[in-house]
């Protein structure tokens, strides 16, 4: 096993220095985008924040990838990579070579994604539920 925790150690620090160059990249060509006054037509201006709000998503999950690869160098570095935070048993190697910082076994991350959809249901609905509908008396 140590052997195999060696090349996902390797894989990481490949995905880590991509992940930089990635960012890098996004920084430099956000950069370019003009300040100031909006020029073109409505239509260039919608475009042109729609690309400067999908740029600023792509770098969060940008920064969230590396996030969870510098916590997955840890866990190698402390001895405790490759176990499920969760339950406490081993991640199966096919799961770490596809996903090389998974936290979780798959049967407890599809638990945790299960009770997440729960939740966001139900403040969904208890937000729905709180909006007045109909006519509002009047003072």
């Amino acid at each position: 096993m140590v052997e195999r925790v060696e090349e996902i150690k390797k894989i990481l620090l490949k995905m880590k220095e991509e992940t930089l160059a990635e960012i890098s990249k996004a920084v430099k060509s956000g950069s370019n985008l003009p300040v100031g006054e909006p020029s073109g037509d409505i239509y260039d201006q919608a475009s042109s924040e729609r690309d400067r709000e999908l740029g600023l998503l792509l770098g969060d999950r940008e920064r969230e990838k590396l996030r969870n690869i510098d916590e997955a160098l840890l866990r190698i570095d402390e001895g405790e990579y490759g176990t499920c935070e969760e339950c406490g048993d081993d991640i199966p190697l096919g799961r770490l070579k596809v996903l090389p910082f998974a936290r979780f076994c798959v049967k407890c991350k599809s638990d945790i994604e299960k009770q997440q959809a729960q939740t966001k249901r139900f403040e969904e609905e208890r937000a729905y539920s709180e909006i007045p509908f109909g006519e509002e008396e009047e003072g």
